[in-house]
C-alpha cells in the first residue's frame, strides 16, 4: 500500500518536475538579496507610456499609476494630478504612507509643471527644467483620508 501510494504521487507530479516558473525566462533571477548576484539587473514590469501629451491636461489615475507620462509641446505645459478623492477611490486599500513613483519625461525644450488637484499637495520644485529631455520624478504618498502629497525626488 505504501509503495503504491508513493507511485501514485510520483505519477501525479511527474509532469511538473521539469516545470520552471519564471516571469523573465531569459534574464536570470534578477537581483537576489545577499547571494552575490549583484551583476544582474533588477528586473520589473512597467506600463508602456501612452502618446505624448501635447496640451495642458488633467492626468487620469491610470496615467499616474502607470508611472510615467511623456510630454512634447512647443511651450511650457501644465499637468494637473487627479484629486485626492479620485486617488482614494482608485487605490481602495491604500493606507497612510502608501506610495508610488511617477515620472514626467519632457522631450521638448520647455518646462513641464505638475499642479496638485484638490487634496494633492506638490512638495518641492513642481516644474522640470526648460531643457530638452528634462524629467522629474515624484513620490506620491497618501498622507490622510482625502489627502496625498507628491514629493519631488529628482
Amino acid at each position: 500500500m505504501k509503495h503504491s501510494l508513493l507511485a501514485l504521487v510520483g505519477l501525479l507530479f511527474a509532469p511538473f518536475a521539469s516545470l520552471r516558473l519564471s516571469a523573465f525566462p531569459g534574464t536570470g533571477g534578477g537581483y537576489q538579496y545577499t547571494d552575490g548576484n549583484t551583476n544582474e539587473p533588477d528586473v520589473f514590469v512597467v506600463s508602456i507610456p501612452g502618446a505624448a501629451k501635447t496640451t495642458a491636461v488633467t492626468l487620469t489615475v491610470a496615467e499616474l499609476a502607470s508611472g510615467m507620462v511623456v510630454t512634447n509641446f512647443g511651450s511650457a505645459l501644465a499637468l494637473t494630478t487627479p484629486t485626492a478623492a479620485e486617488l482614494d477611490a482608485a487605490f481602495t486599500n491604500a493606507k497612510v504612507g502608501t506610495s508610488f513613483i511617477f515620472t514626467i519625461v519632457g522631450t521638448a525644450a520647455f518646462a513641464n509643471t505638475l499642479t496638485g488637484g484638490t487634496g494633492v499637495t506638490v512638495v518641492g520644485a513642481a516644474a522640470t527644467p526648460a531643457t530638452t529631455i528634462a524629467s522629474a520624478a515624484f513620490q506620491f504618498t497618501k498622507t490622510g483620508v482625502g489627502a496625498w502629497s507628491a514629493y519631488r525626488m529628482s
